[in-house]
């Protein structure tokens, strides 16, 4: 993700936990914030040390921000994303990573919907 994809500041970080919604599922918690004066999503990730050390920490976080730049056409521009990852996601493998997200962010609402057309014969 490029640096104006993402939340560093502290700021930034209360903006989206008291003014954003949230949904969560048992490996994630995904905060959502609508901002109508930026044209791109943005993505902030918080990983406690309680879920690892250091290394699986950053195991986590890269994985996080891998299956955000697959999906990234899919997402609705102009949000702030956070993702809180929880204890469960230092034992998970990459797919398991991928459909748990998807899942979260399903239910938040935030992925586009792609028309399906389907022919029959």
């Amino acid at each position: 993700m490029r640096k104006e994809q993402r939340i560093k500041k502290n700021e930034e970080f209360s903006a989206v936990f008291n003014h954003g919604r949230s949904v969560a599922n048992r490996q994630f918690v995904l905060y959502v914030l609508k901002k109508e004066d930026q044209e791109q999503l943005r993505l902030g990730l918080s990983v406690s040390k309680k879920v690892g050390n250091a290394v699986v920490r950053n195991r986590i976080k890269r994985l996080i921000r891998t299956v955000f730049q697959e999906k990234q056409e899919l997402l609705l521009p102009a949000y702030d994303y956070v993702v809180i990852a929880r204890k469960p996601t230092a034992d998970m493998n990459y797919l398991e990573f991928h459909s748990s997200l998807a899942h979260v962010m399903k239910k938040a609402g935030v992925s586009r919907r792609i028309s399906q057309t389907t022919t029959r014969k």
